[in-house]
C-alpha cells in the first residue's frame, strides 16, 4: 500500500484553506485514481458522513484550479479526476469496461509537446488517449 499524502500540507502549499471537505475529497482522489465524481462523493461520505454533491463538485473545481488534481474526460466517459499532476502523462482506456491507466510519454521529455504546426499557439499540454482492451476484458469470450 502507498503512503497517504499529507493533504493538509498540499492544501496549505496551494494557498487553499484547509477544510474537512477539501481534505476528504483530496484524499479520495489520491486513493481512487481516475475516479468519477460519484465514486469520489461516496468515498468522501465514508470520511465525513453527510456531504452534498455540490460541495464535492465545488471542492473538485477548487482543487483542479489550484493544480492539485487533474480532470480528464476520455471520449464517451464522464469526467474523472487524478492526483498525478505536473507531468505530461497520458492514459490508456479499455473500450469494454472503461478502466483507465496512466501511460508515460513514449520517449524523452514531453516529446508530444512539439507539434508539426502549432498555428502560433503556445502549447502547454498534449492529450493522448490510447484505446484498447484491458487484461480482464481480453480474457472475456468474443462478443462480450
Amino acid at each position: 500500500m502507498h503512503n497517504p499524502p499529507d493533504v493538509e500540507r498540499l492544501l496549505r502549499d496551494a494557498d487553499l484553506r484547509v477544510t474537512a471537505p477539501r481534505k476528504a475529497v483530496l484524499a479520495a482522489v489520491h486513493d481512487h485514481p481516475h475516479a468519477d465524481t460519484e465514486t469520489l462523493l461516496a468515498a468522501t461520505r465514508v470520511q465525513l458522513g453527510s456531504v452534498s454533491h455540490q460541495a464535492v463538485y465545488d471542492v473538485l473545481r477548487a482543487l483542479t484550479d489550484a493544480g492539485l488534481v487533474r480532470r480528464i474526460q476520455p471520449a464517451g466517459s464522464v469526467a474523472r479526476y487524478e492526483a498525478r499532476v505536473g507531468d505530461n502523462h497520458h492514459h490508456v482506456v479499455c473500450r469494454n469496461c472503461g478502466a483507465v491507466s496512466d501511460v508515460d510519454c513514449a520517449v524523452g521529455e514531453a516529446p508530444c509537446l512539439t507539434a508539426s504546426d502549432d498555428s502560433g499557439f503556445m502549447i502547454e499540454e498534449a492529450e493522448v488517449v490510447y484505446w484498447g482492451l484491458c487484461p480482464a476484458c481480453q480474457s472475456l469470450p468474443v462478443g462480450r
